[in-house]
């Protein structure tokens, strides 16, 4: 009879799997049915069945997705050439004198010219000693015997100035040296475009009809040094003007 039971039992062993224990108990681990371990989808979500079992989800040649992607959205730079601005940025020391004069000087011309919404125009100094003040009272009175209206609040040049500018035109070489500084400084924090300092240049590079290579500051002078910068001024953004429609028919053309 023991033999009966020995052999019975071998046999037994030879045909059950052998199955985990848990560490703390003899009690056999035994796994639980497939339906538990994967439930069937419920019909009220069908979004989780299968891509294999829709019948949107078949393949198409990847030739066709690409051509239709391509016919229903617009290239990014086409659109981007059609709706962004060009924006310069004048920048002199505190932002009262100069620069104010320059951003109002162009700001007059483009709207002559019709182009208000193809251009965006602002100015900056390269301090902060003059924050939410106003233009000088000299510069904004001998301005508006021209017919120029100057309306800015002197702000500091920051670090997106470098990426939401096209053009930053500094109004003499020592303002130029100090923006390039404040780019350096910057960018080691922050990221910003890395030529970006090519968009700086001086204000009187692009005058024609005189000799002189930087704005003066007339803020220690009289009536006649405003006159003068507003000379400068009036010159320097004719030919500025030409010079991006020329470079960027787009703005005329659109």
């Amino acid at each position: 009879m023991r033999a009966l039971y020995y052999y019975t039992s071998l046999a037994a062993a030879s045909t059950t799997p052998k199955l985990p224990y848990c560490h703390s108990s003899p009690t056999l681990l035994l796994p639980p049915p497939k339906s538990q371990l994967f439930p069937p989808v419920p019909k009220k979500f069908p979004f989780l069945k299968s891509p294999r079992n829709s019948v949107q989800n078949k393949k198409k040649p990847l030739n066709l997705i690409i051509k239709a992607t391509m016919a229903s959205t617009p290239s990014a730079a086409a659109t981007d050439s059609r709706t962004k601005p060009f924006s310069v940025l004048f920048v002199c020391l505190g932002n009262i004198c100069r620069s104010p004069a320059a951003e109002g000087v162009f700001r007059d011309l483009v709207k002559k010219r019709g182009l208000d919404s193809k251009f965006n125009i602002d100015s900056a100094g390269t301090i902060n000693y003059h924050e939410g003040d106003q233009a000088d009272p000299r510069m904004r009175a001998a301005s508006k015997r021209r017919g120029i209206e100057i309306t800015s609040i002197s702000r500091p040049i920051r670090p997106s100035d470098f990426i939401e500018f096209d053009l930053i035109l500094a109004m003499d070489r020592e303002n130029r040296e100090a923006i390039l500084s404040a780019f350096e400084r910057w960018r080691h924090r922050e990221p910003l475009p890395a030529d970006a300092a090519k968009k700086v240049r001086l204000m009187c590079s692009y005058c024609k009809k005189h000799e002189e290579d930087e704005v003066p500051d007339p803020y220690y002078g009289g009536p006649q040094g405003f006159e003068k910068v507003l000379d400068l001024l009036d010159d320097a953004c004719e030919s500025l003007l030409e010079s991006i429609l020329s470079e960027n028919t787009e703005l005329a053309d659109s």
